[in-house]
Order: structure tokens, then sequence, then C-alpha cells
């Protein structure tokens, strides 16, 4: 098979990212400073798949910088029942590659109406989901072909992490934003060709993550499912022991998403981790030295909340590989279409 769209576009993800963090550094800027202004008691976010994972990358990033706790809000709250929230004292978040689908845009264009500062991140500025906000994050990722999202998915999240950066000025995270793109070079490079043997002929998994890692479980299983045919589900490290782990025996495949030491949420991982390969699972675990289970190799962006945007970038690059082992075009996954328009 030639070189699947899927696997360049991964490949373009360290330049995507830098593009966006210059050459569309002014809108996020402007988007930051709409939002210090507004000084919202709460964010909404709005989205579907890939882009509600991002969003919910977001919550973390916001609540754990800035102390302003962000909710996922159905879209069909307004497309479908028609309902107007009271948002006046809110910003809202519309994440959408295309900008097109009609729920998202009425639901944002409600909040709006409602009072709330309203930013939309979309890889098509000139969308209808665009026109409707006060803000809009262009995160510049060219034409994305393949139907599974990834140069998206990256830069939405970006996007959204450096929104709170600017907003909230830390220092630190807009370091670590800066050096990215080299850490994220980096990450094309690791070998997950073990856990690839592991799960080729698999049936289901789990994966796992804490914190923003959650968010990029969740983004991981659902990549398993539409690339590779394979049953995933994400679970927080902690949840998954409150009935799901007991289905983890005679070598259940677990993938740990674990991020860099600074990030409080590992010690919950990697215990969660052992307990499950006690029970039997095979567990791969994103640390250098998790204790027990495989050792996957990692690129470290020395900082907790942008680790996980490296460990996603490998994670991409093993599941292409995966999905044309089980003999899967990643490109063409059946019954699914790149836009997804719903109301």
């Amino acid at each position: 098979m030639t070189q699947t769209f899927m696997k360049r576009e991964i490949a373009e993800i360290p330049q995507v990212v830098s593009r966006l963090l210059t050459e569309g550094r002014g809108a996020i800027t402007d988007a930051a400073n709409a939002f210090r202004e507004a000084d919202p008691r709460v964010v909404v976010t709005v989205a579907r798949g890939s882009s509600d994972h991002a969003a919910t990358y977001f919550k973390y990033a916001c609540e754990l910088t800035t102390g302003v706790p962000v909710a996922s809000v159905g879209p069909s709250i307004a497309s479908i029942y028609g309902a107007a929230l009271k948002l006046d004292r809110a910003a809202a978040i519309g994440i959408s590659q295309s900008g097109g689908s009609p729920d998202i845009i009425a639901l944002l264009e409600s909040a709006r109406r409602s009072g709330a500062t309203t930013v939309a991140i979309t890889n098509t500025a000139s969308s209808k989901l665009a026109e409707g906000a006060n803000s809009v994050v262009d995160i510049l990722a060219g034409t994305e072909k393949s139907v599974a999202a990834t140069k998206t998915f990256v830069t939405s999240a970006v996007a959204g992490l450096a929104l709170v950066a600017d907003w909230s000025g830390d220092e630190a995270l807009l370091a670590a934003l800066d050096t990215l793109p080299t850490a994220l070079e980096q990450a094309l490079t690791t070998d997950w060709s073990a856990l690839v043997d592991a799960t080729v002929g698999a049936s289901s998994l789990y994966v796992l993550g804490r914190g923003p890692g959650a968010a990029i479980a969740s983004e991981a299983a659902l990549k398993f499912k539409e690339t590779c045919g394979l049953h995933a589900e994400a679970y927080s490290s902690a949840e998954v022991l409150h009935g799901p782990a007991a289905i983890v025996q005679d070598g259940f495949p677990v993938l740990a998403l674990c991020a860099g030491p600074a990030d409080k949420a590992r010690a919950s991982v990697l215990e969660t981790s052992a307990r499950l390969e006690k029970q039997g699972g095979k567990v791969f675990v994103t640390d250098p030295e998790p204790g027990t289970g495989i050792a996957l190799p990692v690129a470290r962006t020395g900082h907790p909340l942008t680790d996980p945007i490296a460990l996603a970038v490998s994670f991409y690059n093993f599941v292409e590989t995966l999905a044309r082992a089980r003999g899967f075009n990643p490109d063409e996954p059946p019954h699914l279409r790149k836009v997804t328009a719903t109301v």
C-alpha cells in the first residue's frame, strides 16, 4: 500500500502546530483578551467527535490553570429542543474542523444571543460557525484528506491550550508551547511496535488516562474503533476500578497513558496499571519507569499540560500502523465520511 493520507498528515503535525503558534497567535491572543475582559464565571464547550475530545482537553487545562469551571453542553439543547441557556456571565467555545455542523452552529449562536462571549475554533475560518462567534481561531491545519482527524485534533487542542495560557498569563505554559513543535518531532520517532504485536489480533481493549490524559484516552479509543475496527473503551484510571476492571484478565490489552513526572495524576495511573496487570491484563504504559507493565517510549515536553499532546502524536503514528496491519485503510473507514453534519 502507498503511504496513506493519515500517515502524511500525522507527519505534518509539528509543522502545523508551529504555524498555529506563530501565524495564528494573533487570533488566539484576541480571544484570550475577550475572555479576560468578560471574566466569565463558567465556560461551556460545544463539539462532537474528536473536536469534543479537544474540548475536554481544554476543560482540564482551563480548570487547572484559571480555576474557571468548564462544562460540555449537548448541541441538541438548541438544535432539537430549542432551549435557550442562561449564559450571560459565561464564555462559550465551539470546536469544529469544518465549522458546518448545524447543531454546533445553533448552540454557539444561541449562547451568543444569551450574552456569552463566544469563540469558534475551526479549520474553516469562513464557516457558519465562525460567522456566529465573537472571536475566531483558525487552526491553520490545511486540508485533511483522511477521514480520521489527526492534525486537526492536535491543532484544536493546542489552540485551546494556548488560549488558556494567554488568558492566564501562565509563563511556564507559554514557554512549553514555544518548544512544543520540537517535542512533537521527537514524538513522531517513538517505536510502539510492541503494542502493534499485542493488539493486531485483539477484539477489545481499554485506554486509560487521568486529567488531561483522559481526553487523549477518549481520542485514542475513538481512533481504535474508526481506523482499526477494534472495540476500545476509554476510562480514567480511577473510574475503571468502579466496575469495568472486572473483565481485565487473561491477556486483555490495556494502554495506560501516563504523562511526565510533573503530572500529579502519574501515581494514580501507575497504581491502576499495576493492579490490572496483577489481574492478568497485558498492560502497556507510556512511562520509562512504570514499575510494572510494558514501557512504551515517549517524548516529554517539560510541562504536564503539553505532555499528553506528544502522547497523542505517538499514538497516531502507532494506530495508523496497526490499522494497516489489521487489513484496514485508515483513510476510508467503513460507513464514515470526513464531514458529519448532525442536527
